[in-house]
């Protein structure tokens, strides 16, 4: 036997689903902006869609170098925001 959701029960996935896109979008603007203050850009950053009702976002691939620059500015970030503490 298959259960079928109730309309509300459907709406209310659909509101959880909508949500989350919505929230992995926010995502993706904020880091690139963050990239951006860094001189950095993640050509293949995006919104990867809702996964079970959380945004997800795809930060792809990238060349080490890209990957030990962008260590580095984590980790001074990480260091400042430890000093303001």
């Amino acid at each position: 036997m298959v259960y079928e959701l109730s309309h509300a029960e459907r709406m209310q996935y659909k509101r959880l689903q909508d949500a989350a896109y919505q929230d992995g979008e926010d995502a993706v603007t904020n880091l690139q902006a963050a990239l951006a203050l860094a001189g950095m850009t993640l050509p293949s950053l995006c919104n990867d869609g809702p996964v079970a009702s959380h945004g997800f976002v795809r930060l792809g691939g990238c060349n080490a170098a890209f990957a030990n620059r962008l260590a580095e500015v984590i980790a001074a970030g990480a260091d400042a925001l430890q000093y303001q503490r």
